[in-house]
């Protein structure tokens, strides 16, 4: 049984979740640790994967996934796009722990800390991998502590000098050459710059284990905006809130301002912040514990929309359930869309394989998809949808909520004993404008069918 069957009804105890909800932007696994990176019209967010099973009772990280919107709204599963498998020379099966991506030059580098063996960079030609090691070794090399090497976080300045920042407890960086998966040995130790930690630069240490020297901990998320730049990160030590320091240059000298985040009841113990401008508005995208329950171990990424202060400075922002409230732009119905895109869903996952690539799974009766903002212009007549029937079962087509207007109702039937992929259509509802969308499933014992595309056709 898919654990989310179980954790959802606490999820959702006593309201309508599914017609407020948006955060979190990802329900069908445990996302952690997010990393927002805006290419060609769209965010994609990588992701650590907290697994539905801990080993004992710790972070258990197998693999890196991405997930991306064109409309802050609605979010495309692209599966795990790495894993540690990708390290062929790494003897370790658990510690995929926070990555961040970037593109230079039209290739994708792919920053990821592995628990106790430092930093290693993988790179791809697509958002979305398929990514390789191109070192077959760490790209830190002449680290002291490979343990304390972890949440990388990337940034190309406008000189198109590449800095990467890390650590837990203390703050380094390096200054990438422009292959990116090299650094310059000629300055700090080894190439490696130890930032110098005082409570001018990151605040005064709330941390209780004599580890932290200042109010920084760990993730930090590092950019530049309007001649300011901004280093982002965990503060407090454990429970963690959001802090961030600036800077009139890429290296420094920091100035701690205060904290972004404080603490929530629904908040896991660790925190880690991500920071993008999309379409003429600003996001901030962390971690939370309430999709699983409370279990800070199995956490998921949520987003909020917020605006910079006249001088640059940062709001306090509130962890919300709402999360981002409004579209920056409606979803077409008439083109194929895929249906691991979701606002929301309950009950479900998503699997992939080489020949359909990712699609949605474990869909039981009573499971459901939103899909917030769908424009269907001036109507929409047929409704197709590309399905591999397992015990069976029914799509109602609804408006707005979960029992709204009923557009239509598709059936998936199961025909014979092999299972393969059809396409299946039905008549709708002749509806028009703009709709938050909702495919409700309907069916007997098991698991009814897998998902791919769907569309409507005017």
């Amino acid at each position: 049984m898919n654990i989310n069957k179980l954790l959802f009804p606490l999820f959702s105890l006593g309201i309508c979740i599914s017609n407020i909800a948006q955060n979190p932007i990802v329900q069908t696994y445990y996302t952690a640790d997010p990393a927002p990176m805006v290419h060609n019209g769209k965010v994609y967010v990588y992701t650590s994967h907290d697994e539905d099973t801990t080993v004992n009772n710790f972070f258990t990280m197998f693999d890196w996934r991405c997930y991306s919107s064109d409309d802050m709204v609605n979010w495309t599963d692209h599966g795990a796009v790495a894993s540690l498998k990708n390290f062929e020379w790494l003897d370790k099966t658990n510690g995929a722990w926070a990555p961040q991506c970037i593109e230079r030059n039209g290739r994708f580098y792919l920053y990821v800390p592995v628990h106790g063996e430092g930093i290693s960079v993988l790179v791809s030609d697509s958002p979305t991998g398929p990514f390789h090691d191109p070192l077959g070794h760490r790209l830190i090399v002449d680290s002291e502590d490979v343990w304390t090497d972890i949440d990388p976080t990337v940034f190309i300045d406008d000189d198109g000098q590449a800095y990467l920042y890390w650590g837990n407890p203390s703050l380094f960086y390096v200054k990438l050459n422009e292959d990116m998966i090299s650094y310059d040995r000629t300055i700090g130790k080894n190439g490696i710059v130890a930032v110098e930690m005082n409570a001018e630069s990151f605040g005064e240490s709330k941390a209780k284990d004599g580890k932290h020297l200042t109010n920084y901990t760990e993730g930090p998320w590092f950019y530049k905006r309007n001649d300011i730049y901004y280093l982002v990160y965990a503060a407090g030590g454990i429970p963690e809130y959001i802090a961030y320091s600036t800077a009139p240059t890429a290296e420094g000298p920091w100035t701690y301002q205060g904290y972004i985040m404080e603490r929530a009841p629904h908040l896991a113990f660790t925190n880690h912040p991500g920071i993008v401008d999309f379409k003429g508005n600003s996001y901030f995208f962390y971690h939370d514990q309430d999709l699983s329950g409370g279990e800070g171990f199995k956490r998921s990424v949520s987003v909020e929309q917020f605006e910079y202060n006249d001088d640059g400075s940062i709001p306090l922002i509130t962890p919300t359930k709402e999360g981002v409230k409004e579209s920056v732009a409606n979803l077409n119905p008439f083109k194929k869309v895929e249906a691991e895109t979701i606002a929301w869903s309950e009950g479900l996952k998503t699997a992939s394989n080489d020949k359909t690539g990712v699609y949605v799974t474990n869909v039981d009766g009573g499971d459901f998809i939103k899909v917030r903002s769908v424009d269907f212009k001036q109507g929409a007549e047929t409704f197709t949808v590309r399905a591999e029937p397992l015990n069976g079962g029914k799509i109602e087509i609804r408006l707005d909520s979960k029992n709204g207007s009923l557009l239509g109702v598709c059936e998936i039937t199961k025909t014979g004993s092999e299972r393969n992929w059809q396409t299946f259509t039905t008549r709708t509802d002749n509806h028009k404008g703009v709709h938050d969308l909702f495919f409700v499933f309907k069916g007997g014992e098991g698991e009814l069918f897998n998902l791919d595309y769907w569309e409507f056709l005017k």
